[in-house]
């Protein structure tokens, strides 16, 4: 093990890899700048050969190489001893080899940490893909793939915050433990307070808070933040995720569906250079103005057999029996709509589509559309075969809306978890009076996973959740 004591507690670095690369990377080869730097990272590679040693540096901007001679690095032997993972400090002149490789010539050096375990080379790296998640403090190291997704997740988010304050939405935050859990149909993960003695959960969505500032007056609101679900895992699903949400007064459902697809085509200008963008073996144009279509039309063209929330439930049973879509007898017409159109028509939608008019029976915060009944004005936008966003135009009625509230109740009380309760408070801020207002909620990792060419959500989030490890 390595002495504490010869740790430094700071170090000073004047210059960042890149930095370097971009103001020298065109003197000529075998030239010395004159120019001093210090630099710190990672030890990523090295060589030696006789009396001259090479290494490679890398910090959270790039990689440039060590020059080494043996008259000129101090402590030589040990240089040339360091481990591969080591963090070190350098100070030299910056200069380029006759090989035309800019480096940084080792006068001075400095152990900053010692690297215990052996650390993965760059050949190799770490194939074994649950120890890249649980151990991401290397793989940001071995795996360039992964440092490049998060920086990019970092930008993605940091452009949408810029994006919707230059249309004049505020920021906010809400709570994360909620009294009743409301805002999107889920089972949530329960805590205890010990001082109030109570029963919390974790959000399973931000809405009826947001909304809730809305009929305070704050009329165009939105948060990043947190939210957590207690359902399975898959390349789609991990029980903690990022949602941006959005309230805007005096919108409605066609409104969002302008603002969704300007800012996505929007994200992918500014990360990609274009809207045509790479998702595995395809290519997602997501140039404005994206499909709109009916969930009934594209089950239709799935199917080809037209529905509707009026078709009788036993043709719907048998459609759904046909198409091995699993059911309960519970579903009504509404929701055996949902779960055929799920089974169907929802992975087989690859270019950007506004999927429209949810049954109300499964929509409990959407306003009724205002020419069809049994529907809404909700969508979805699908990406990829895979659910993007969820919007509508938002439920201002409490009379409706505690109706809604007391039949979701009602399945809660036969059994199923996921659904809502009654919201006592967030009726009576109804009943102060909401006004006619758009949401809409998007899947930052999702999203992230659109914009990077990732398949799985575990590449664009940091720390994923897994089985507990055992040491």
């Amino acid at each position: 093990m390595t002495d504490p004591t010869e740790i430094p507690y700071r170090f000073d670095p004047t210059a960042m890899a890149a930095e370097l690369i971009e103001a020298h990377s065109e003197i000529e080869d075998g030239t010395e700048t004159g120019v001093q730097a210090t630099v710190a990272g990672r030890l990523m590679l090295r060589r030696v050969q006789g009396k001259l040693a090479f290494g490679t540096l890398q910090d959270s901007t790039g990689r440039i190489q060590l020059f080494a001679p043996s008259k000129v690095t101090p402590e030589f032997e040990a240089f040339t001893s360091l481990s591969l993972g080591d963090w070190i400090g350098v100070t030299g002149e910056v200069m380029k080899t006759k090989r035309g490789e800019l480096s940084v010539k080792v006068e001075s050096w400095q152990l900053l940490a010692k690297a215990e375990r052996p650390f993965p080379d760059k050949f190799h790296g770490l194939s074994d893909t649950d120890t890249r998640y649980r151990q991401r403090y290397v793989d940001l190291w071995v795996t360039p793939e992964s440092r490049d997704a998060f920086a990019a997740r970092s930008r993605i988010v940091s452009l949408t915050r810029r994006w919707l304050e230059d249309q004049q939405f505020m920021e906010v935050e809400t709570p994360i433990f909620h009294p009743i859990p409301g805002g999107a149909l889920a089972k949530p993960f329960t805590t205890h307070h010990n001082a109030l003695d109570t029963e919390f959960y974790l959000r399973i969505a931000p809405e009826l808070y947001l909304k809730r500032l809305v009929a305070g007056g704050f009329e165009r609101v939105f948060e990043i933040g947190r939210v957590f679900r207690n359902e399975g895992l898959s390349t789609r699903h991990n029980p903690e995720f990022t949602m941006l949400e959005l309230y805007q007064a005096y919108a409605d459902y066609s409104d969002i569906m302008e603002l969704v697809e300007n800012l996505v085509s929007y994200l992918a200008m500014e990360i990609l250079g274009t809207t045509d963008v790479p998702y595995g073996d395809k290519t997602i144009n997501v140039a404005v103005p994206w499909r709109r279509a009916t969930m009934v039309d594209l089950i239709e063209e799935q199917i080809g057999v037209a529905v509707t929330v009026d078709t009788p439930r036993e043709e719907l049973v048998e459609l759904c029996n046909t198409h091995d879509v699993r059911i309960k007898d519970s579903y009504g017409p509404g929701k055996l709509i949902l779960e055929l159109y799920e089974k169907t028509a929802e992975a087989n939608t690859w270019h950007p589509t506004f999927v429209t008019e949810y049954p109300t029976e499964v929509s409990p915060l959407s306003r009724v559309h205002r020419s069809k009944p049994g529907l809404t004005e909700r969508f979805e936008c699908v990406v990829a075969g895979r659910e993007l966003c969820n919007a509508f135009t938002e439920l201002i009625d409490p009379v409706d809306q505690r109706s809604r509230f007391e039949d979701q109740a009602k399945l809660a009380a036969d059994g199923d978890d996921e659904a809502m309760v009654v919201d006592e408070d967030y009726l009576r801020a109804l009943e102060y009076g909401l006004p006619p207002t758009g949401g809409l909620g998007i899947g930052i990792d999702r999203l992230v996973m659109l914009l990077t060419n990732t398949q799985t959500i575990r590449d664009v989030v940091l720390f994923p959740t897994l089985k507990p490890e055992q040491f």
